[in-house]
């Protein structure tokens, strides 16, 4: 038996990817053997999906082939479905075999939330991964075919967006510039389609700067977009959404994009969870398992003023980066490192040429605010794969 240590990454997510890409780094030969489980043999960008989901970008953008990322002499992939984690036994079942493990690192992304929103679950669809924005693309384009077959069912013309946080705004800015090409491209008269964007919250983009919300606002209602903004869904139906007071909006197509909890494997493998995030230790640990490490959409962090980070793309990396350290700080008896999140801002998309972003301390919008949403996706691709796949992602064209 070796006695090389077992490291075992669940999930290639922004987290998963960044603590493999760095133990591949900073592990000498032969320290550990490390892991990588997906279900997919790509990594895809989630930043990235409302543009395919709308049918404004490639599917193909928005993913790279994990092979391309890892050096397969160090780090071993698997390609199966996590099905139970047995912290008691130290093994993961996949569908087909199973894993053990001596450090745990799961990152194994968020389920959509839809706070017990009766038929959302059913009815809706959700930007979550490769194979749902295929389906939601070809779902809209379907919808133009049958109207002009059924011309009196202006529902299948109607567009119902569910959550008005980042992924719905970045979504309903895509299809808002999407909606006049395929009206032009069916012979649709645009003054048909609804665009609607509901929130059940207060404002728009939650915990965002008022002025640019306000901005986005504009620039997106003369695009078309409907604002429902303190209208909570109360349900959805085979027929559309029911809203506010008892209004029913009647559509073909209902996206909700409001919401992500965590994974229920977690909970089911006994390691204590809010809303099936848990909420990890300094070090990123999972409280009561010293060999267990939380990522991603899977943790739960808050801030100095005790309010929950929300679940990013740019905290999952810091995560993933830190995550890395400790695991080989623990394995060479080192001290850990604690997390702190350093936020180099956000940046929010409104469709082609339009964003708006907080960064190093100042406003953006506009043109401005588009390029730095630009700068910001090809540093992620340099981080993971360097210029080649920069070149390759074609993110200059």
């Amino acid at each position: 038996m070796s006695n090389i240590p077992k490291i075992v990454i669940l999930g290639a997510g922004y987290g998963g990817v960044l603590t493999a890409l760095r133990l591949q780094k900073e592990l000498n030969y032969n320290e550990a053997d490390v892991t990588l489980v997906n279900k997919h043999d790509y990594h895809y960008f989630t930043t990235h999906l409302h543009m395919p989901a709308a049918g404004t970008d490639k599917t193909e953008n928005a993913r790279v082939s994990i092979s391309k990322l890892i050096d397969e002499f160090k780090i071993d992939f698997v390609k199966s479905t996590v099905v139970q984690i047995r912290t008691q036994d130290k093994k993961v079942i996949l569908e087909d075999g199973t894993l053990s493990y001596d450090y745990l690192v799961i990152g194994l992304g968020g389920e959509p939330e839809t706070f017990g929103i009766p038929g959302m679950l059913e009815y809706a669809m959700n930007i979550r991964s490769i194979n749902s924005v295929r389906l939601i693309r070809e779902h809209i384009e379907y919808q133009f075919a049958r109207f002009k077959r059924e011309p009196h069912r202006t529902d299948y013309l109607t567009f119902v967006v569910g959550g008005a946080g980042f992924t719905g705004i970045e979504f309903v800015g895509e299809l808002a510039d999407r909606l006049p090409e395929l009206c032009k491209q069916n012979d649709v008269d645009p003054s048909l389609v609804k665009l609607y964007n509901i929130e059940a919250a207060p404002t728009a983009l939650p915990g965002f700067d008022p002025e640019l919300v306000e901005y986005a606002m504009q620039v997106l209602t003369k695009k078309g977009v409907t604002f429902k903004i303190g209208c909570p869904i109360k349900e959805c139906t085979p027929d559309g959404v029911i809203v506010g007071d008892n209004e029913e909006i009647k559509a073909a197509t209902v996206i909700w994009a409001a919401g992500v909890r965590g994974n229920r494997l977690i909970e089911e493998a006994g390691i204590e969870v809010m809303r099936g995030r848990v909420k990890v230790d300094e070090s990123l640990r999972a409280p009561g398992h010293e060999n267990i490490y939380v990522v991603g959409d899977n943790s739960l962090m808050f801030n100095p003023e005790g309010r929950p980070y929300p679940p990013t793309a740019q905290i999952a990396m810091q995560q993933g980066v830190v995550c890395a350290h400790n695991l080989v700080a623990s394995i060479r008896n080192q001290p850990l490192k604690k997390f702190e999140f350093k936020n180099k801002g956000t940046v929010a998309s409104l469709g082609k040429g339009e964003a708006i972003g907080l960064a190093f301390g100042k406003k953006y919008k506009g043109g401005v605010a588009a390029l730095l949403k630009k700068a910001i996706d090809i540093r992620y691709l340099y981080i993971i794969g360097g210029i080649p796949l920069v070149v390759k992602k074609g993110k200059f064209l």
